[in-house]
């Protein structure tokens, strides 16, 4: 079966970078671009273009708060309108960046803090899902199963793709665990490696209180921020392979 393993990429900016892009770009299969908010700047955002369209890697929009300080991660009240307008921006300039190298953005993925108020508020998500439809209506949606912001994306007739965190704990109802609680993160190859195979052979995952619960995704994602993002891509991508699966970007398994 075909899988998209993805990673948020260029979310550093000047001289600054997270993680090892260049690397990272030669293990996933969608590269989930900053769009200058939360990380990011235009050179930045241009060489991620070129480096996935090198790689064959499937290209998308990864917009956040504007909260660099922040990382993105801290609630910040605006306006829905506002919120929007700060999506389209991002969305707009990286798509013509890289229609300028000659490639199309082809999914969606909200960063952190934006995706969490969105996720949260059905009208904001259909605003925010309308919008997105009206500038490109092919584009694929990343989302969390049975989430607000998938509901939205197949109202405004968007694609979309579920995603699972590899290096992020659930809870029992199939949220994640908030960042800062023990266990949130997940990091040693042991722990990674059986959650992924268990993904891949059953669709499901085990939570932090020990429940099993269903996981039906086809993306598996790993944070470039994550300390050993690279290390655990790759013992990732490796499980992926042991289990037979193929590679293919967000775009061509989207439904």
């Amino acid at each position: 079966m075909k899988f998209d393993l993805n990673s948020d990429m260029g979310e550093g900016f000047g001289p600054y970078r997270l993680c090892d892009d260049e690397a990272m770009m030669k293990i996933v299969s969608s590269a989930n671009i900053a769009c200058g908010f939360h990380g990011g700047d235009p050179d930045t955002m241009a060489r991620m273009v070129r480096l996935a369209k090198q790689n064959g890697v499937g290209i998308g929009a990864h917009p956040g708060l504007p909260d660099r300080a922040g990382f993105g991660r801290r609630e910040i009240s605006f306006h829905p309108d506002e919120l929007r307008q700060q999506m389209l921006y991002q969305l707009g300039a990286l798509s013509a960046i890289a229609k300028s190298e000659g490639v199309t953005v082809g999914h969606f993925s909200f960063h952190a803090a934006m995706g969490n108020m969105v996720n949260r508020d059905p009208v904001l998500a259909d605003l925010m899902m309308d919008a997105i439809s009206t500038v490109d209506s092919r584009l694929v949606v990343f989302v969390s199963p049975k989430s607000e912001i998938e509901r939205a994306a197949k109202r405004a007739g968007l694609k979309t793709l579920a995603l699972f965190l590899a290096d992020r704990a659930y809870d029992g109802g199939g949220k994640l665990v908030a960042r800062g609680l023990p266990g949130a993160l997940v990091k040693d190859e042991a722990s990674v490696r059986v959650r992924v195979r268990q993904f891949l052979t059953d669709g499901t995952v085990e939570a932090i209180d020990g429940t099993v619960i269903a996981m039906t995704a086809r993306s598996i994602l790993v944070h470039s921020d994550t300390p050993g993002a690279l290390e655990l891509a790759r013992i990732i991508r490796s499980e992926m392979e042991a289990s037979g699966a193929t590679f293919a970007p967000a775009a061509e398994l989207a439904s």
